[in-house]
C-alpha cells in the first residue's frame, strides 16, 4: 500500500525510498514485530480467559503436564501482524502476494478451527483428518492455478538445483503437484510444533532463505547472473519474508520457554503453507526440500513410524515425531529445541548455496 506513495516522489524526493525491496522489507520487519509486541499480551490475556484449560497435554509421552492451561491459537498473533505488515509495505499489484496470502489465511482458518475443537472438547482429535486435508487441498489447487494463470508459460515446469533449463514440464498435471508440496509442507511444519520455539524459529529462517531466493528470482538481472529461473513480480515475496520474521520474532518473545502461548495449527498450518507457496511460485520446490529439511524429518518420522507399526507392529523411534524421540532418549526441551534450530540454519545455508552452483 505505502507502494503508491512513490507517485508523490516528484513532489518529495525521499519518497522514492518506497520503491525499494530491501527498504519495505526492513519496514515490513520493523512493523511486524512491533505489532505483535503491542498487541501480544492483550491477545494472549483474551485467549487465556475464554479458553480456560487451554490446550490438552499429552499424558502419553514426556512429561509436559506443566504446561497444562497455556492457552493456544498463538498463530493468530502471527498472522495479524504478518498480514497488516504485508498489506502496509507489499507492492499489492503483485499477484503473488495475493496468492500467497490466501493460502496462508485459508490454512489459518482451519487450524484455527482445529483449534477451537480441541480447547472446546479438551482433545487431541480436531478437524476429521479427511475432511481437513481436502479444504487444504481445495485451497492449494485454486492458489497453483492462480499461478499458471498470471505467471509465464514456464511456471507448469519443475527445476532442479544445480542444473540449468527445465527438468521435467507437469503441464496440467502442475496443479495438481504444486498443491501436493504445499498441503505436504504445511503439515510438516504442523508436525513440528510440539516444543516451546522449536517451530518459530525454523520457520523464521526457512521464510528468510525463499525471501532471499524470491528477491534474486524476480530480480531479471539476478537470476541471469545466478542462472536461475526467472519469475517476474515475485520479488515481493521477500517483503513477506520480512514480516514473518518480524511477526516470528515478536512471537519467539511469548513463546520462549516457558511458553506463555503456544502457536497452534492456526499458526503452524497457515505457515508451513506459506512457505510452500512461496517455494512452488519461484520454482524451487526441489530446493524446499533441503532448505526445509528439519520439517521434512519431521514429517518423515511420522510416516515410518505409522507405516512400520502397521506393518510389523514395531515402532522405529521411540516416539513420534522425532522431537519426542529425543526426549524418551533423556535430552532436554531447550537442547533439543537449539539443535533443531542449528539444523535449520545449516540447511538454509545449504539451499541458498544452489543459487551459484550450476
Amino acid at each position: 500500500m505505502l507502494t503508491w506513495l512513490t507517485e508523490l516522489s516528484g513532489y518529495f524526493s525521499p519518497l522514492n525510498l518506497f520503491r525499494y525491496l530491501t527498504f519495505r522489507t526492513i519496514g515490513a520487519t520493523a512493523t511486524a514485530a512491533l505489532f505483535v509486541f503491542f498487541f501480544g499480551p492483550g491477545i494472549i490475556a483474551a485467549l487465556r480467559i475464554k479458553q480456560g484449560k487451554g490446550q490438552p497435554i499429552r499424558t502419553d509421552g514426556p512429561d509436559h503436564l506443566k504446561k497444562r492451561g497455556t492457552p493456544t491459537m498463538g498463530g493468530l498473533m502471527i498472522l495479524s501482524g504478518l498480514v497488516v505488515s504485508t498489506l502496509l509495505w507489499a507492492n499489492l499489484r503483485s499477484p503473488y502476494v495475493w496468492i500467497v496470502l490466501l493460502v496462508t489465511l485459508g490454512f489459518g482458518m482451519i487450524g484455527f478451527y482445529d483449534d477451537y475443537l480441541k480447547v472446546t472438547k479438551q482433545t487431541h482429535a480436531g478437524f476429521a483428518g479427511r475432511a481437513r486435508l481436502a479444504l487444504e487441498a481445495l485451497i492449494a489447487l485454486v492458489a497453483c492455478w492462480a499461478m499458471t494463470a498470471v505467471g509465464p508459460s514456464s511456471t507448469t515446469a519443475l527445476y532442479l538445483p544445480f542444473i540449468n533449463g527445465i527438468v521435467v514440464d507437469f503441464g496440467i498435471f502442475f496443479v495438481v503437484f504444486g498443491a501436493f508440496i504445499i498441503v505436504g509442507f504445511g503439515n510438516a511444519v504442523n508436525l513440528t510444533d510440539g516444543l516451546d520455539g522449536l517451530a518459530i524459529v525454523p520457520v523464521i529462517i526457512a521464510t528468510g532463505a525463499f525471501g532471499i531466493i524470491a528477491y534474486c528470482t524476480g530480480n531479471l538481472f539476478y537470476a541471469s547472473y545466478l542462472g536461475i529461473h526467472h519469475v517476474p513480480q515475485t520479488g515481493d515475496l521477500l517483503v513477506i519474508a520480512g514480516a514473518v520474521a518480524g511477526a516470528g520474532i515478536g512471537f519467539l518473545w511469548f513463546n520462549a520457554p516457558p511458553a506463555q502461548i503456544f502457536m497452534g495449527d492456526t499458526g503452524s498450518l497457515a505457515l508451513g503453507g506459506l512457505i510452500g507457496t512461496v517455494a512452488v511460485a519461484i520454482k524451487h520446490e526441489v530446493v524446499l526440500l533441503i532448505v526445509g529439511g528439519l520439517f521434512v524429518m519431521e514429517a518423515l518420522s511420522v510416516i515410518v513410524q505409522v507405516g512400520s507399526f502397521k506393518l510389523t507392529g514395531k515402532r522405529v523411534f521411540r516416539m513420534a515425531p522425532i522431537h519426542h524421540h529425543f526426549e524418551k532418549l533423556g535430552w532436554s526441551e531447550p537442547q533439543i529445541v537449539m539443535r533443531f534450530w542449528i539444523v535449520s540454519f545449516v540447511l538454509a545455508l545449504l539451499g541458498l548455496s544452489t543459487l551459484k552452483v550450476r
